[in-house]
């Protein structure tokens, strides 16, 4: 029994796929994907692309290959590439044939509209050459014609029906190394669409709130989204769909699992939003402390509160805490425990340094506890 149930989320069980050598369901952590969008037969510019979503902590990357050219440079990408490369393929099932040849992880598609069952079968055959993973990605905004007619407009009985045909093509060919979406820019239509399949199914699924809109508004309606998704245990790998840089979409990602408790991955902040009673520049601070601090991968907690209102308090509950006093004059805390105090001026270099110095100590005890064990 957890001695906080009102934290506890039981996950749905589901069925482990690999995706090249990254786990997806049957209890493995919950993944964070996002997208190039780079032309994709520009190498150099997709790699360095990756690069940068690698560095935020992107653990698979899909990539489109929508010609020729595309799949010809994917052999590249995926060599540079240190996560598992999804491909994106849409109706041409040659890029899907090209792209498993090329190295990809997972190949993106809709097996209804690669064309004919013996199509099907092709791509069926190379996945399975290739040790390729597949998902099927059902969107609202493209539900097949005979759908629409029946139901009158997408719907999660839709989506759902959609996903269970597609499902039914790869499982005729004796396939089942898949995942599935059903993906909507409408937040109440996609969280009950991936309900419906969670029942249905026991795949792993990948959530999404497609479209969702720039950085702030998408940021919400995913966190909305995908958030009541994972609260409720759905869900084994998600993507936040952004109109801004990929590496953002990584970064939102990783804290919407932060939130839920789900998955840790660098520095969880905790701060005020600032007030009168403020004794230095909260918002300006934070903003500084969330950009330098953006190279921590080691999980730990840092609160920046602007007065002794709550900031005592916010500090005894992480691992350093910065509290605002007077006369340009602030507490430092550490483990919780008041510690010493830091002026205006050597701030945020001081912060900076203090959970770097945390970070360190954190992984050398993590590098110790592991050679103990073997």
């Amino acid at each position: 029994m957890s001695i906080r149930p009102w934290r506890d989320i039981q996950r749905r069980p589901s069925r482990q796929i690999m995706v090249g050598n990254v786990a997806v369901g049957g209890g493995a952590p919950v993944t964070v994907q996002t997208m190039t969008n780079t032309p994709t037969d520009d190498v150099k510019a997709t790699v360095d692309q990756i690069r940068r979503c690698e560095e935020a902590g992107a653990d698979i990357i899909r990539v489109s290959c929508p010609d020729e050219a595309s799949t010809a440079a994917l052999r590249q990408i995926v060599r540079a590439a240190k996560v598992p490369i999804v491909a994106d393929i849409h109706f041409h099932y040659k890029r899907a044939l090209e792209a498993a040849d090329a190295g990809a992880a997972c190949l993106r598609i809709n097996p209804g509209n690669i064309g004919s069952a013996e199509r099907v079968a092709e791509v069926v055959r190379a996945a399975k050459a290739n040790g390729c993973s597949m998902r099927i990605g059902v969107n609202a905004g493209s539900l097949e014609k005979d759908l629409l007619e029946k139901y009158g407009e997408p719907c999660p009985e839709a989506l759902v029906e959609s996903a269970l045909d597609h499902i039914k093509l790869l499982q005729d060919h004796d396939f089942h190394e898949y995942k599935v979406a059903v993906k909507a820019s409408d937040v109440f239509l996609a969280v009950s669409a991936y309900m419906g399949l969670a029942e249905a199914v026991d795949c792993p699924l990948h959530l999404g709130i497609t479209e969702a809109g720039g950085l702030i508004g998408g940021t919400v309606k995913s966190a909305i989204g995908i958030g009541n998704l994972l609260w409720a245990g759905i869900g084994d790998t998600i993507r936040v769909s952004l109109s801004a840089e990929p590496e953002e979409e990584v970064r939102v990602g990783f804290e919407i699992l932060k939130s839920l408790g789900i998955r840790n991955r660098g520095v969880r902040v905790v701060s005020c939003p600032s007030c009168a009673r403020q004794g230095f520049d909260v918002i300006r601070t934070v903003q500084t402390l969330e950009e330098r601090l953006q190279h921590i991968r080691v999980p730990l907690s840092l609160s920046v509160l602007g007065c002794v209102v709550n900031g005592p308090g916010e500090a005894r509950e992480t691992d350093i805490g910065l509290t605002g006093g007077g006369a340009g004059k602030h507490m430092v805390y550490l483990s919780g425990v008041t510690d010493h105090t830091v002026q205006d001026a050597d701030m945020v270099e001081h912060i900076v340094k203090l959970v770097e110095a945390k970070a360190a100590e954190i992984e050398a005890a993590e590098a110790a506890q592991a050679q103990a064990a073997e």
